[in-house]
């Protein structure tokens, strides 16, 4: 179980995120579309997430919500807390 609420901010790692889905031959389009795949799997619900917000992650680690970083766990079919910088900028 995870130490992170929904609605936590955490740091991704965007170099491995971009890396995960360079191993799959995706563009970032093809990742959010695993993420919405992924998403209506588990919940009923198609929910994904925009090119910007990818991009900021994948290019500056930008901090999201707990629950994006599920999102992308999901297409990417791993766990979040794997996604996750060891440790969070200041």
């Amino acid at each position: 179980m995870s130490a992170y609420d929904d609605e936590s901010i955490v740091v991704p790692d965007g170099t491995l995120v971009r890396g995960l889905r360079h191993r799959r031959g995706w563009s970032r389009r093809d990742l959010l579309e695993a993420v919405a795949r992924a998403s209506e799997r588990a919940t009923g619900c198609r929910e994904t997430l925009t090119l910007n917000v990818l991009g900021g992650i994948e290019e500056m680690d930008e901090p999201v919500s707990y629950a994006t970083l599920r999102l992308i766990a999901g297409g990417l079919d791993c766990e979040p807390v794997e996604l996750a910088r060891e440790t969070e900028a200041d």
